[in-house]
């Protein structure tokens, strides 16, 4: 039987990464003392890999394909395919930036100010890629977690990554530029990626998941109400397309499907309920595929 090895980043994006494949239809098993995970797909064999070393094992075919950041492909200048965006990341649904920042009080406003002082991060390569292009020289020194408590004793800057800023501001850090903005990103062997079966394996994959990132922050909303009544119904949905309306069994009535952001639900009930709409029942979403 074909196989794809397919590698699950482990530590910060770990637990995302599990709960994301397990809305998408996969259910993986963790073992504290086992680094090869459990999947209910048997074309599939998973092995748990930092994601800073994903694509390094990726691009020497150790790993058919895996998830990981782009910037960890940047950073260790791995030659592999990125498939795919999954926009997600530890705490939320969105990008990630490795930021510049100095401390709140420090004199540095650009980075041009940071000639001649040292800036600790764990992306060596990509920080003295923005210093170079800045026309900056500068000692860069690689940082193993806990950067921010480097400055102002061990660096005068860092280079650090961040969903929110908060960690930042509760350091007392003050942002200077965006180094990198980066996002998980699905990626293949080269060599795997020219293999039909595989290949065919890895987009499949990747449909589920986008699905069910598509549908994280979304619900499907059913509704009846009068055809008399459906235009001001219409008007309060805010709809993924357009809603379907169906005729239900008295000509009079109709059922309206639709699809809108969670966070909507609250403000809009009370204004269909207005607008005369009755039954509305409103229910949870596992994939979007556009």
């Amino acid at each position: 039987m074909s196989r794809l090895k397919l590698g699950i980043p482990k530590g910060s994006l770990q637990d995302a990464t599990l709960d994301l494949f397990a809305r998408a239809g996969w259910k993986i098993a963790v073992s504290s003392r086992s680094y090869v995970p459990s999947i209910d797909d048997a074309e599939i064999e998973c092995l748990l890999v930092r994601a800073q070393e994903m694509a390094r094992y990726v691009e020497t075919g150790a790993l058919d394909a895996g998830i990981t950041g782009h910037d960890w492909v940047v950073e260790t200048g791995s030659a592999v395919d990125e498939l795919a965006e999954l926009i997600y990341a530890k705490k939320r649904l969105a990008r990630i930036r490795w930021v510049l920042a100095v401390p709140e009080d420090s004199a540095v406003q650009q980075p041009r100010d940071l000639a001649g002082k040292v800036i600790a991060t764990e992306v060596v390569h990509i920080t003295e890629a923005y210093l170079a292009r800045h026309g900056v020289t500068a000692r860069v020194d690689f940082s193993w977690g806990a950067t921010e408590v480097k400055v102002p004793q061990l660096a005068d800057a860092i280079v650090e990554v961040t969903e929110t800023g908060s960690s930042l501001r509760a350091n007392r850090l003050r942002i200077i530029d965006t180094v990198l903005e980066s996002a998980t990103v699905f990626i293949m062997n080269r060599r795997a990626a020219a293999d039909v079966w595989k290949r065919e394996k890895a987009e499949n994959l990747i449909l589920m998941l986008q699905g069910a990132i598509a549908a994280a922050t979304k619900v499907g909303l059913l509704l009846n109400v009068r055809r008399d009544d459906l235009p001001r119904v219409l008007d309060v949905l805010p709809a993924l397309k357009n809603p379907t309306v169906s005729t239900l069994s008295d000509p009079e009535w109709v059922a309206v499907n639709t699809i809108i952001e969670e966070a909507v639900v609250r403000q809009i009930l009370p204004k269909l309920k207005a607008a005369n709409a009755q039954g509305i029942v409103e229910y949870p979403l596992n994939k979007i595929v556009l």
